[in-house]
């Protein structure tokens, strides 16, 4: 006869899901544990930590949050360069069709 520690060593590591009044919730943590043995995840995290390990000082602007030329040539319209004041299109008038018929 063969012992339980013997069955649960042949058997590969695997995930329990359980599944309660018909929904299935995964074990999170064993899942998490599973996807943190990947070695191209270190290389991909060591790639992201020298991106952002670069000088502030050489960073696009529009990474650091400012304005740029082209966007703020967006967003004033026409206007950039004429005017404090945005280009925005001519308000329209209309009639609401609650009051049609009254």
């Amino acid at each position: 006869m063969v012992g339980v520690s013997a069955v649960q060593a042949e058997q590969p590591p695997g995930c329990v899901e359980v599944s309660v009044g018909g929904y299935k919730a995964p074990d999170y943590g064993c899942l998490s544990q599973q996807m943190g043995n990947n070695p191209e995840g270190a290389t991909a995290a060591q790639k992201n930590q020298e991106a952002m390990n670069d000088p502030v000082n050489k960073r696009p602007p529009n990474q650091l949050g400012l304005a740029t030329p082209a966007a703020t040539s967006t967003r004033m319209g026409n206007t950039f360069g004429t005017s404090v004041k945005p280009q925005r299109p001519a308000p329209t008038v209309g009639t609401s069709p609650l009051l049609i018929g009254k």
